[in-house]
């Protein structure tokens, strides 16, 4: 994550809207099960955090964190979108991904 830290914010956020893709989730569960998700709640915007887990925002990131709005994929959560075949927005942010369901539940 570091390595970014010498790009400009605006060509880093660029970017990281360009590597932004949907994707179903049966492609993201073996990711899932190595623990490697996080779920960005749909009050935020997936492009601001991926930049600031980019950057290594650690405050604003561990303030996501406490309020729930960024966690670890759930395994109920996982459960649904198996179910539902669910495709969702998701950008990669070594060595995580980021995913954000921005379909009504």
């Amino acid at each position: 994550m570091n390595e970014n830290f010498d790009v400009e914010p605006q060509v880093l956020k660029a970017k990281i809207t360009a590597e932004t893709a949907r994707i179903q989730w049966a492609e993201l569960a073996k990711f899932y099960a190595a623990g490697q998700l996080l779920t960005v709640s749909g009050e935020l915007d997936l492009i601001d955090v991926a930049f600031a887990l980019a950057t290594d925002q650690k405050a604003q990131f561990a303030d996501w964190l406490a309020g729930s709005l960024v966690h670890r994929v759930s395994d109920d959560e996982a459960m649904y979108w198996h179910e539902q075949q669910r495709e969702l927005w998701a950008v990669v942010i070594s060595p995580w991904i980021l995913v954000q369901d921005k379909l009504p539940q």
